[in-house]
């Protein structure tokens, strides 16, 4: 008789598997709607689409992303309830950029060897970014990649169900000359750039020097830094759409590709966006890497979001009341410049 060899021998920990759900259940709980059906464990998740009763014509929006080399930032801090946070981001403000309200959100874990312990706390980070964007963590799956990932290595993919009516929707066909472009900060790089930040600010380096607090970045060190969550602006936008109704045209998610490559997505073919360049803070993380890449401008503008998170697109009559509502709401929004007659370009000033 030949030797049986089980799965486990194979490399894949079944029961450790089991520890890992148990573990997780109660952070998935902390973020339930009123809408979930059933818990965590069946085969799919169920949520009641009860949110669309109300609307003239409801539209689900989806999106879906990663969080990319960060999470061997992460790895290197020995950090890992924040890359979550990350995650959730990257796909609700995505969707945001509809007007979407975020309703559900199902993540991806795989990883070269399974822990309990290591697996609790990437879904910790998963559950608090939903429950900042005010949605439901209702399924995953945590794969186990023996052979094809080193055992301390793991990557992570997510994806979210929103809804926004059509009638409220916001479009880049809204947008006019003369509208005002306001930008709230974002926290840092986000999740975006990290494998030309990596090359300059830390490969080649000892951690016992990327762990030293530094002046120049406000105390943290370059990886606590580098590390800083993605902000998530659901509540802020969603609360200014409320208490401003309409005054919002259109908005811009600044990801891969910098304010360049992402502010023309939330513009049509009959304007141009016109950025007064030194009408924001950037970062001080942000303004290390482009000045240890000895970037140009330009080449910067199109590679992070340089200290830009969101940029709405306003009707200018209310751009005023609009960031005295984001001010109420916690926000501290900057006028980055107009929408002017164009071709659908970003251009700079």
């Amino acid at each position: 008789m030949a030797e049986q060899i089980t799965y486990s021998q194979a490399g894949v920990d079944i029961v450790e598997g089991a520890r890992a759900v148990d573990a997780i259940k109660p952070l998935v709980r902390r973020t339930y709607r009123s809408e979930v059906v059933g818990d965590i464990g069946g085969f799919g998740g169920l949520f009641s689409i009860a949110a669309a009763r109300d609307m003239e014509d409801p539209l689900l929006v989806s999106g879906t992303d990663g969080v990319g080399t960060k999470l061997k930032v992460a790895q290197m801090l020995g950090v890992h309830n924040t890359v979550g946070i990350d995650l959730v981001a990257m796909c609700v403000n995505d969707i945001l950029a509809t007007g979407a309200e975020p309703l559900f959100f199902l993540d991806y874990v795989a990883v070269g060897k399974l822990s309990s312990e290591a697996m609790a706390a990437i879904v910790e980070g998963i559950a608090e970014g939903c429950i900042m964007a005010g949605c439901s963590l209702i399924g995953g799956e945590m794969a186990e990649h023996p052979g094809v990932m080193d055992d301390n290595d793991y990557d992570l993919s997510g994806f979210c169900v929103g809804i926004v009516d059509r009638a409220k929707m916001l479009d880049p066909a809204r947008v006019r000359e003369g509208d005002v472009l306001i930008g709230l900060p974002s926290s840092g790089l986000h999740s975006n750039g990290y494998s030309l930040a990596r090359k300059v600010a830390v490969e080649g380096k000892a951690l016992e020097e990327l762990s030293q607090p530094r002046d120049y970045l406000d105390g943290m060190s370059v990886l606590e830094a580098l590390l800083q969550p993605t902000r998530i602006y659901v509540k802020p936008v969603r609360g200014v759409m409320e208490a401003v109704p309409g005054a919002v045209h259109a908005l811009a998610h600044i990801t891969g590709g910098g304010i360049s490559e992402n502010l023309n997505r939330a513009l049509n073919d009959a304007v141009d966006a016109e950025v007064h360049l030194g009408s924001w803070d950037v970062p001080p993380i942000v303004q290390f890497v482009c000045d240890a890449a000895n970037l140009s401008q330009g080449e910067a503008l199109k590679t992070f979001n340089m200290g830009v998170g969101l940029v709405l697109v306003v009707d200018a009559s209310r751009a005023d009341a609009v960031c005295d509502a984001l001010a109420s709401l916690g926000e501290k929004p900057f006028v980055l410049g107009r929408v002017i007659e164009g071709d659908g370009k970003v251009v700079y000033r």
